[in-house]
């Protein structure tokens, strides 16, 4: 793939009025856009352009979505963009994911209650939304609905993973589960169900039944997007 070619002015070389460090500790950090926040994890690059424009460039690439540019790998971002070597690569997915682990252990925290397919979503997103691969995980919920267990099962490919019911449905007796809610991912961003999601939906399904345990919902994350087999009627 080409390159997009930038210039870069460092940070400090920029005017008064354009630098994202002084605006961050004179305003604070929320006033900052998309592109200064970036600006000031890259630092600097080539001649010609600012860093912050050079920012600017890289988000309008990606229709000015930072989700799209933390679900781009190291190597994408360093071989489609040039001024973006490993540092400024790796500096960038390290504040991506303080940002997600930062989601990820603050809905830990909460002792999360799932009332609707949301809740999960927002349990679960953080976990799954930018991974390349397919992961399948299982939520253990007591009678009041509070997530007593989670744990991811099964890891696959790009586009399918291996679930052990047996396993899962032992694993939910011992914890005395009330419920049980299955979510995976669909790397892709497709969020329709797979005729082998459907088929092992009924087969955990049917196979909890028979020790009186429900499954709730199925939640496939596909990016920004999610798939409820509860929210369209399928459980």
């Amino acid at each position: 793939m080409e390159q997009m070619n930038f210039g870069s002015v460092r940070i400090a070389d920029l005017a008064g009025d354009e630098k994202p460090r002084e605006k961050a500790l004179s305003q604070g950090i929320r006033a900052l856009s998309d592109a200064e926040l970036i600006a000031i994890i890259f630092g600097g690059g080539l001649p010609g352009v600012s860093v912050v424009d050079m920012a600017r460039q890289i988000l309008a690439d990606n229709e000015n979505r930072v989700d799209r540019l933390a679900a781009m790998s190291m190597n994408d971002m360093m071989g489609r963009y040039k001024g973006v070597g490993p540092a400024k690569a790796v500096s960038l997915a390290a504040a991506f994911e303080l940002g997600r682990r930062t989601r990820e252990q603050q809905a830990a925290n909460r002792d999360p209650q799932i009332k609707s397919s949301t809740d999960v979503v927002e349990l679960m997103a953080p976990k799954l939304e930018a991974i390349e691969w397919e992961e399948f995980w299982v939520l253990m919920l007591s009678r009041s609905n509070r997530v007593t267990y989670m744990r991811c099962i099964s890891q696959g490919g790009t586009a399918a993973t291996l679930v052990d019911v047996k396993l899962l449905v032992k694993r939910a007796i011992e914890c005395l589960a009330e419920g049980i809610i299955l979510v995976h991912n669909h790397p892709s961003g497709n969020t329709r169900p797979s005729g082998q999601d459907d088929a092992l939906t009924r087969k955990i399904k049917d196979a909890a039944a028979f020790v009186d345990i429900k499954v709730l919902d199925h939640v496939i994350i596909a990016r920004d997007r999610y798939y409820s087999y509860r929210d369209e009627g399928r459980l």
